[in-house]
This record gives structure tokens, C-alpha cells and sequence, in this order.
């Protein structure tokens, strides 16, 4: 009877070289025929997400690059055209300072040339005010080094002044709440 099994073993295992075959999925055993093509089905699924993942990053990397090239170019055109509105309110002005010069030839009363220039400047602070120009105040403040900068320091004409600006040389001006330029004053010592 044991040489029946080993006959039976061996038949079984055929010249399979000891290893337990079978072709039909539904047998037991260990391998099956149809595991090396599993295996190379799985193989072609990896190599083709690799290929969308590759064609995906390319063309993000291609989108990212015009989107690049097209923020460049708004940029150069926001800024060639960045002043064009306070150039065109400043064109009225302008029309204003030509029509005083002219009115400044032929007159010769002083009272009217003085208002038709005051006239002039106030349409120009009221235009760039109204583009977000402001004038800083110094006169009698605490000096700040990051508001203003100091020219001179001069002997203060009183105690309460010590510290503080005194005079203001050039006006310091903030453009929507962002310093453009800096005051120079002199500060009392």
C-alpha cells in the first residue's frame, strides 16, 4: 500500500521536477499555471499608471510654465500702464498751469495771478489725494527714524521740543498708508 501512494505521488507530480502543478484553479495545490500571467498583467497595470503619472507631471509642469510666462507678461504690461489714471487726472492740471502762464503774461495784478496759481495747486493736491496721496505731519512730533529722517539737529527753543521735530525741510508722504517717501526734518536737541 505505501508504494501504491508513492507511485501515486510521483504520477501526480509528473516531470514537474517535485513541484505541485495544477492547471485548473478549482484543484488544490500550491502553483497554478496562471499565476506568470497574473503576474504580467500586473506588471503591464504598473508600467501604464507609471506612463499617466509621467503624462500627468509633464503637463503640469507645462501648464505651470505658461502660467509663468503669462503672470510675466501681465506683470510688464500692469507695469508700463501703472500711472496711467493719475497721469490722465494730472493732464487737467496741466491744462490749468498752461492756462495760468498765459494769464500770468497779460496780467499784471497780482491779487488774481496769486489766486489763479492757488487755484492750480489745490486741483493738483485734491487729484492726488484722491489717488490715496497723504502728507505726513512732523511739525512738533516725536521723532521717528522710520518716518523721518534727520538733517540737522539744532538746540530746541524750549523743553517740551527736546526730541522732536522742529521744522520740516522736505515733506514726507505716505501712498495708501505705505510710506513713499521720507520726511527730512530737524530734530531739537
Amino acid at each position: 500500500m505505501a508504494e501504491d501512494i508513492k507511485d501515486q505521488q510521483t504520477t501526480e507530480q509528473g516531470n514537474h521536477g517535485g513541484i505541485d502543478i495544477n492547471a485548473d484553479e478549482t484543484q488544490s495545490g500550491t502553483t497554478h499555471l496562471n499565476e506568470p500571467v497574473a503576474q504580467e498583467n500586473e506588471l503591464e497595470q504598473l508600467k501604464a499608471e507609471l506612463a499617466e503619472a509621467n503624462d500627468k507631471y509633464l503637463r503640469k509642469v507645462a501648464e505651470f510654465e505658461n502660467y509663468k510666462r503669462r503672470t510675466a507678461k501681465e506683470r510688464i504690461e500692469l507695469m508700463q500702464t501703472a500711472g496711467r489714471d493719475v497721469i490722465t487726472d494730472l493732464l487737467d492740471v496741466l491744462d490749468d498751469c498752461d492756462r495760468a502762464q498765459k494769464q500770468l503774461e497779460n496780467t499784471t495784478d497780482v491779487a488774481i495771478q496769486k489766486e489763479g496759481v492757488m487755484l492750480v495747486f489745490n486741483k493738483l493736491r485734491n487729484s492726488l489725494q484722491s489717488k490715496g496721496l497723504k502728507a505726513m505731519q512732523t511739525v512738533h512730533t516725536e521723532f521717528d527714524a522710520d518716518l523721518h529722517e534727520a538733517i540737522t539737529e539744532i538746540p530746541a527753543p524750549s523743553e517740551d521740543l527736546t526730541g522732536k521735530v522742529i521744522d520740516e525741510v522736505i515733506k514726507g508722504y505716505y501712498l495708501n498708508d505705505k510710506i513713499i517717501r521720507h520726511a527730512k526734518v530737524v530734530v531739537g536737541k
